[in-house]
């Protein structure tokens, strides 16, 4: 069997999107990728993320808010960043990862927007079904 590949997913403070493609790729593709997500900041767990996450049989719950540099020592095969600030501000990895981006709407961004909890939650489950449909597609989608 093939070795796992290293696929860490970054965005801007590793609150939400992130941590989303984190927990999708671990209960979806572990047996085919070492998974982790960081920020280019760090600013916690998003307990909307987690709560939609939950909704959908995903706990993530224990994930941790971590800084892209606490990742130096972990050779990368694929970074997914994941939020356009996370692409454009992305540093370069001496491992020669292969950087691809896939953007996804920023969920509390958009719940800004809406009014009403559940409309505001709706906007995560958007952006969580997304995300989710994109982790369907890996490692081939990022890998061809």
């Amino acid at each position: 069997m093939a070795e796992k590949l290293n696929i860490l997913f970054l965005c801007t403070g590793n609150s939400c999107r992130s941590q989303m493609a984190e927990g999708w790729a671990r209960h979806l593709k572990s047996d085919l990728m070492n998974v982790y997500s960081a920020g280019i900041e760090t600013h916690g767990l998003n307990p909307s993320a987690v709560k939609v996450m939950a909704e959908a049989g995903v706990d993530i719950s224990g994930q941790t808010s971590q800084n892209i540099s606490e990742f130096s020592d972990i050779s990368l095969d694929i970074v997914v960043t994941v939020c356009g600030h996370a692409h454009e501000t992305c540093p370069l990895f001496p491992t020669g990862a292969k950087v691809v981006h896939v953007g996804f709407d920023d969920p509390p961004k958009m719940a800004l927007d809406v009014d009403g909890a559940e409309e505001k939650l709706n906007c995560y489950r958007t952006v969580r079904d997304e995300i989710r449909a994109f982790v369907e597609t890996l490692p081939g989608s990022v890998t061809d």
